[in-house]
């Protein structure tokens, strides 16, 4: 089922993720929408605060971002990051490695938005997945990427709070606008045709 997805603006987005102690068949068909939510809004993820739950969880796929390559390795073997999608990480904890590089970012609740983000170039992240178990992901390059946008989401943390001051200067007046919009009752946007929307 597609849900709705949450603007800049809606309160939740600013809320840290409570951990998920059972994975249930309610996680799990959560998961399940929000990984459709994520196809149909043309979006490479979506974070549990996206859709107006509070929670320790995120999905990606990247599959179909064909200019910005990705490294992948699941529990110590290398992995082609494209047959690997979707994934779906639940309570991850995240360790960032090595340089830092500028690259543009969007995300699904700030349409027409985007600005360039320092990241770390790649992560280690260990999480469970939905069957219980526990997965150590090690990735590189736009997926590094994509999971620190997801994981700053799990904590309340925007991309935009990671913009330099001139370009949050600059984007304020169309901030202020998509603010706006979602207290007016304009709760979720129609999906964007961008293939790089975190």
């Amino acid at each position: 089922m597609i849900l709705p997805i949450l603007q800049y603006g809606d309160p939740i987005l600013r809320a840290k993720g409570q951990r998920i102690d059972e994975i249930d068949d309610r996680i799990r068909e959560l998961a399940a929408n929000m990984i459709e939510t994520m196809h149909a809004a043309h979006g490479v993820g979506l974070a549990a605060q996206q859709i107006g739950e509070a929670l320790q969880l995120t999905v990606l796929d990247i599959s179909p971002v064909e200019d910005r390559p990705s490294t992948l390795k699941l529990d110590g073997n290398e992995a082609d990051p494209k047959s690997a999608m979707p994934l779906v990480l639940i309570n991850p904890e995240i360790e960032l490695r090595g340089e830092t590089e500028v690259g543009l970012e969007g995300c699904l609740s700030f349409p027409e938005v985007t600005a360039d983000i320092e990241r770390a170039q790649s992560v280690i992240v260990r999480a469970k997945t939905l069957e219980g178990g526990t997965i150590q992901i090690e990735a590189g390059r736009f997926l590094a990427r994509a999971i620190q946008h997801e994981h700053d989401h799990l904590d309340g943390i925007l991309f935009i709070d990671r913009m330099r001051s001139a370009a949050s200067a600059a984007l304020s007046i169309r901030l202020e606008r998509v603010q706006k919009e979602t207290k007016r009752g304009i709760r979720h946007r129609e999906p964007l045709v961008s293939e790089t929307t975190l």
